[in-house]
């Protein structure tokens, strides 16, 4: 792999999927031979200082700008070149394809030899905005590859580009580490603290935001606990709509029934997903389209901890389920569809156990950040 400079809006501690995305990345790949350049998280002297402590422990070379948001300015490309021509890199990897890889042409001309820009979910939103679809084929022309989730966001990226870029696209997902999720991750521990033990556990892990379908599952459980009584919905992570969904549990007369965790730190989001029996987030595109799922990585963090999953139409996400294997994929914002795949689930333990099974086969043989970070190495 040539000396790597990752130029990243999102890295950790700034909490996300893309940030743990690009983080697993790095951690896999030679710390001599990749330097980050990122923005920092907050400007506050707690942000500071977490940014600084997280920096300090990792084994590669982090630089941050002093802006929160990273973009690609003539002030930001001149740092980059700088960067690039200081640490002796030949490639880049853009965290986000949009709108960082615009920044292509100035590196390669700095002597970059190889450019490589990830998309997420947000590329495909560009793709059907005119200015942001020019904005996108020039990307597509001043770097090498695009990479991209799954066939959902390919195939509307691919759309925007010029027919040359579009043939040069390549699949890189995000990855699971199937040592950290796996079965015996703590759930018991979870339930019994919670008060659970002997209860069915439907698990929601996510950022509580209207996409992601937590106020579906809540308008699920009355028909869900006309069959299974004693079932309950795990609702894990925080997020703005944290408040509307707990007056939805109370005004739907479910509350009793609705567990709120609250923000989880990540080392203790595997014990989370063990604490369910069926794992469900029934995600719904919003927006017209701008607002949607890119893939939805907690379905496969659910299958590698042994649980099915019940996934929302939305974008990418049935990339994440073998329908019919691993779960089921039910129509976004649908609470009866959530309701009568969720009782299935819940009173057939053999079902529950063989999809269980087969999620974990799947994330070991197509999903393993090692697999993943192979592959980065050989674009890059």
């Amino acid at each position: 792999m040539h000396k790597t400079l990752i130029v990243t809006n999102d890295f950790p501690p700034r909490p996300g999927g893309i940030q743990a995305f690009l983080h697993n990345m790095a951690l896999r790949l030679d710390p001599e031979q990749i330097v980050v350049y990122a923005s920092t998280w907050k400007r506050s002297r707690e942000g500071i200082e977490a940014t600084a402590a997280f920096d300090a422990e990792q084994p590669f070379t982090v630089v941050r700008d002093h802006t929160t948001m990273l973009l690609p300015t003539p002030r930001v490309t001149r740092r980059a070149v700088s960067l690039l021509r200081e640490h002796g890199c030949s490639s880049v990897w853009f965290g986000a394809a949009a709108p960082l890889g615009l920044m292509g042409p100035a590196l390669r001309r700095a002597g970059a030899e190889r450019l490589v820009a990830t998309t997420h979910g947000h590329e495909a939103g560009w793709a059907q905005l005119p200015a942001a679809r020019q904005l996108l084929r020039r990307i597509g022309e001043g770097t090498d590859t695009i990479t991209y989730l799954g066939e959902y966001t390919r195939s509307r990226i691919a759309d925007a580009l010029t027919r040359h870029a579009a043939a040069r696209m390549v699949q890189l997902p995000p990855g699971v580490d199937e040592k950290t999720f796996h079965p015996g991750s703590g759930g018991d521990a979870v339930r019994a603290r919670l008060g659970l033990a002997d209860r069915p556990v439907v698990v929601c892990v996510s950022r509580l935001v209207p996409r992601k379908g937590q106020d579906t599952l809540i308008l699920a459980m009355p028909a869900i606990l006309a069959q299974v009584p004693e079932a309950v919905l795990l609702i894990v992570g925080g997020g703005p709509y944290e408040a509307d969904l707990r007056k939805l549990a109370l005004d739907t007369g479910v509350s009793a029934s609705v567990r709120f965790t609250g923000a989880v730190p990540w080392e203790e989001l595997p014990a989370h997903y063990g604490a369910g029996d069926v794992f469900a987030m029934p995600c719904r595109t919003r927006r017209g389209g701008l607002d949607v799922e890119g893939l939805g990585i907690v379905y496969l963090e659910a299958s590698a901890t042994g649980l099915p999953v019940i996934a929302g139409d939305s974008g990418g996400a049935p990339d994440a389920v073998l329908d019919g294997e691993t779960g089921w994929v039910v129509r976004g914002g649908s609470p009866e569809d959530s309701a009568d795949r969720i009782v299935t689930l819940l009173q057939d333990a053999e079902l529950r156990r063989r999809m269980g099974e087969r999620g974990r086969e799947w994330v070991e043989s197509r999903w393993r950040w090692d697999l993943l970070a192979e592959k980065l190495r050989g674009l890059l």
